[in-house]
């Protein structure tokens, strides 16, 4: 079979003018980049205001596996196959960060024949919306050490500073850094350090706003360091809000592509969700929503992770209702998390798909508790077996929950139709009573507790002096009735990596607490979690090139 790369560059794209047809939206809606991508304009939201909202369904996984899941292959294929079907559907995306495309995750574009497209345009520069956000939070750091420079008007404690700067690079080197050495003339020398770009608050910020106005209100909120007198100073107390807003004001605006399908697709934001809410902006979202009946998104890594935030923090800002869940799963990572090593995978082992479907059914039954109806959806492998398929479609009845095998990797939309054709039945027979777990107005370990207790499963959570004192300064500041972004391993439902399955009995530590007070959320880190990550020994890097005639090779 064909590499993603060669499968995407051989797709026959339609004029991004004529998706943008398939969506209602004429040339006048939308700013050209190129033939294939496009901004839509600000003006597109005032119009559609009191056009009626489509369904919502999101789409996630079980904790990810080196055999990995196929999430974003999925959602793109379940788009595309709503097309098939005769059904008016968008897709809405989160966009890749360079780091994982240069590093070891990879993009963030789907798989085989269920991509959007141009993909190596999506996975590299693609409209700069990255560099903007990355160029207006380093504008405050930059204001930030200025002032302090200039004289320090505002009395700021330069040990009390929270703000860093961020490169949207796996570069764990710049994880702690010294700044301002060399001499008086070269700023005050402190200690500071670098996130990656999709960490960074102004990330969150993009993708939380509900306009230009909310945007340039929560970049002012933004918590920068705190005073001598333990007083937070925030980024509109350095007058950066105006020229921070100005960088992002096309950022701001959702991206227009495409499926190889040529289904619409808006791609707009990027946050981790293993670290910050990784989920896609709010405006493109509530756009699809106006554009389509059916509006398929997805969110960061596992139902733990990104779900949570979907439904906790995403949907309460947003005044969003989802209308199903679809938690993604593979036969080899239930495997996988059944005990089997990632090479012994194909080979079919029912003792250990038997242990491992314990971690599906822990997800399916976490998203039922935000009252929203739940869709099992096995991404489908040419080695899976029938007797490994016909168990999980028992054990999928047996917890009273809807199963489809979807192969759209290999298929495209046309793998996807049973899938499809069950979530328009769901959605369109069976209400969704959907609430947030907890009340945003508990105290932050009430709020946690919940999320380690009913989410991951945890006996009891753990903190560290740190973790306390910052948690009391939150409160003392009335700053804590918001709510929580945790950040965590992905990879498993506890905060130790290596605890596969379904694990029960076990501690949450959460060792740090920050406030993210323009986004509107406090962030627990519990774990190793890093919020700059590393290059692995060998990077997808050292295999990325482009020849003479401009074709890139080794992407994907």
């Amino acid at each position: 079979m064909l590499t993603d790369i060669q499968i995407a560059q051989n797709a026959k794209m339609e004029h991004i003018g004529k998706i943008a047809e398939k969506i209602g939206l004429t040339e006048n809606d939308i700013d050209f980049y190129g033939k294939y991508k496009a901004k839509i304009a600000p003006e597109v939201f005032k119009k559609l205001k009191d056009k009626k909202d489509g369904k919502l369904i999101l789409v996630t996984a079980i904790n990810p596996t080196p055999a990995g899941e196929g999430k974003t292959t999925t959602t793109v294929g379940i788009g595309q196959a709503m097309g098939i079907i005769g059904k008016n559907a968008i897709i809405a995306l989160r966009e890749p960060s360079l780091g994982p495309v240069m590093g070891i995750k990879g993009g963030a574009a789907g798989g085989g024949y269920s991509q959007v497209v141009p993909m190596e345009d999506i996975n590299l520069h693609f409209t700069g919306d990255m560099h903007a956000i990355t160029s207006a939070h380093n504008l405050l750091a930059a204001l930030l050490d200025n002032h302090i420079k200039q004289g320090n008007e505002l009395n700021i404690d330069i040990t009390s500073i929270v703000f860093k700067r961020v490169l949207d690079m796996n570069d764990r080197a710049l994880r702690n850094i010294v700044i301002g050495l060399g001499g008086k003339i070269d700023g005050v020398p402190r200690e500071d350090g670098f996130m990656i770009t999709v960490a960074s608050e102004v990330m969150a910020i993009l993708c939380l706003a509900s306009d230009f106005s909310d945007l340039k209100t929560r970049l002012g909120k933004i918590i920068v360091a705190y005073d001598m007198d333990g007083n937070p100073v925030t980024a509109s107390m350095l007058n950066a809000a105006g020229a921070m807003a100005l960088l992002l004001k096309d950022a701001i605006n959702p991206n227009l592509i495409q499926t190889l399908e040529n289904t619409p697709c808006l791609m707009h934001g990027g946050p981790f969700a293993n670290i910050a809410h990784g989920c896609n902006s709010i405006r493109a979202t509530k756009l699809a929503l106006k554009l389509s009946d059916y509006v398929i998104t997805e969110a960061g890594f596992g139902a733990d992770l990104g779900a949570e935030k979907f439904l906790d923090i995403k949907c309460r800002m947003g005044n969003l209702k989802p209308n199903a869940v679809v938690v993604v799963a593979t036969v080899r990572a239930l495997k996988y998390n059944g005990g089997v090593a990632k090479s012994d995978l194909k080979a079919e082992n029912m003792s250990a798909l038997e242990k491992g479907i314990s971690n599906l059914g822990r997800h399916v039954e976490n998203m039922k508790k935000f009252g929203v109806p739940v869709i099992v959806a096995i991404n489908a492998f040419d080695t899976d077996t029938d007797k490994e398929k016909a168990f999980i479609m028992d054990y999928c009845n047996k917890i009273g929950v809807k199963a489809c095998f979807s192969d759209v990797f290999a298929k495209g939309g046309e793998g996807g139709i049973d899938l499809a054709n069950t979530i328009c039945e769901t959605v369109d027979t069976v209400e969704s009573n959907f609430t947030p777990i907890y009340d945003e107005k508990l105290s932050i370990k009430e709020k946690i507790d919940i999320i380690a207790k009913e989410i991951y499963g945890a006996s009891a959570v753990n903190y560290t002096p740190k973790a306390n004192k910052k948690i009391a300064k939150l409160e003392q500041l009335k700053l804590d009735k918001v709510p929580v972004c945790m950040a965590k391993t992905q990879y498993s439902l506890s905060d130790d990596p290596s605890l596969l399955g379904s694990p029960k009995g076990f501690t949450i530590t959460v060792r740090d607490i920050n406030i993210s007070n323009g986004a509107g959320f406090v962030v627990a880190l519990t774990g190793d979690i890093m919020t700059m990550p590393g290059l692995p020994k060998v990077p997808a890097a050292n295999n990325i090139d482009i020849n003479d005639d401009g074709e890139i090779t080794g992407l994907f």
